[in-house]
């Protein structure tokens, strides 16, 4: 359903579906019963001011009827936010496709306590295309290649190649392979909670002489979690694990032996390659999820997640040419001499 209102300051209105009974007996009591400890003069004025519009973007005031409209539409006050201090990188752009290097700890799209400090919006502000929309998402911690569709009319033809799975992403990843300040191997949480800690670095070493390797599992998230775990059963998530180099790190953890991964997914499970990592006892260095769940603590910008989305490949399907985007970033753990 399009919405009436027009993006403003890089951000869509908020559309809002209104119950059909319950006994308020106008839009403006039910947004106040519903909003009103936040700021309900402010609701108040946004009637008055008619920046509460319907379908078609007919305005509502104080006295429109519940049961008038089924949707309403609104701009969100948007809270003061701490600036995040990376920028993301415009690798290219043309008519249909905006490619991006997105930066460890900007979100990819709004929402929680980011908005205007979002990947999506900041690029709506910089190139003035207010259609940008993200053919697919990065976490958070998570850096990388991202492709944006720049025209509403050839970007069902993108998506397509996402839904039928013709789009090859491959990630590097950055593990310890002994015991530091802060890290820990070991393996990701099962059905029962628990996990088993490899302790034993020969262990690790032996795990590296297998590779490359394909490794799946059946994984499920957890209820009311941004967070996976490993189930018994059918495997429903599959990855290509190879190791690159095997060094020491450079960086913050400066002297620890780790290992740079070579990574392909082959399905698109939430935090798949985290997890997949983890249970192989080479959880990646800074995850603050996996193998164990970090209290939650302000963002540390000296200790990214080692995760990059390092390259993106794919069949133009307006053109049938092949195309290919790779990240500039390095990971700052990854293995020198």
């Amino acid at each position: 359903m399009e919405s009436p209102l027009p993006v403003r300051n890089g951000v869509n209105a908020t559309r809002l579906r209104l119950p059909q009974d319950g006994g308020w007996a106008t839009v403006a009591d039910y947004l106040l019963e519903r909003f009103g400890h936040v700021d309900p003069e402010g609701i108040l004025r946004r009637f008055d001011q008619q920046e509460i519009v319907g379908l078609g973007g007919v305005p509502l005031d104080r006295q429109t009827r519940m049961g008038e409209h089924e949707f309403i539409w609104y701009y969100r006050s948007l809270p003061v936010e701490t600036p995040i201090p990376f920028e993301a990188t415009i690798l290219h752009q043309d008519e249909h496709l905006l490619v991006v290097d997105k930066p460890h700890f900007l979100p990819t799209t709004p929402g929680g306590r980011f908005i205007q400090e979002s990947a999506l919006v900041r690029l709506r502000n910089q190139t003035g295309i207010d259609d940008l929309v993200p053919m697919h998402r990065l976490d958070r911690a998570t850096a990388g290649v991202i492709l944006f569709a720049v025209n509403p009319e050839t970007r069902g033809a993108y998506q397509m190649l996402f839904e039928r799975r013709e789009i090859s992403k491959r990630y590097k990843a950055v593990v310890a392979l002994q015991q530091g300040p802060g890290l820990e191997t070991g393996r990701v949480l099962q059905p029962n909670g628990e996990h088993s800690l490899v302790k034993n670095e020969d262990q690790l070493s032996d795990l590296l002489d297998q590779m490359p390797m394909t490794f799946e599992n059946r994984m499920s998230k957890v209820k009311g979690q941004l967070r996976s775990i490993v189930e018994e059963g059918e495997p429903n998530a599959k990855t290509f694990i190879d190791v690159e180099a095997v060094g020491h790190s450079s960086g913050h953890h400066s002297g620890l032996k780790v290992a740079l991964m070579d990574l392909k997914p082959h399905s698109g499970k939430t935090h798949q390659l985290r997890v997949h990592l983890a249970s192989l006892g080479l959880g990646i260095i800074n995850d603050a999820f996996y193998p164990r769940l970090w209290d939650l603590a302000p963002d540390d910008y000296q200790r990214p997640l080692q995760l990059l989305a390092h390259t993106i490949s794919f069949t133009d399907p307006l053109t049938g040419i092949d195309r290919s985007f790779s990240s500039k970033q390095q990971l700052a753990e990854a293995p020198v001499g």
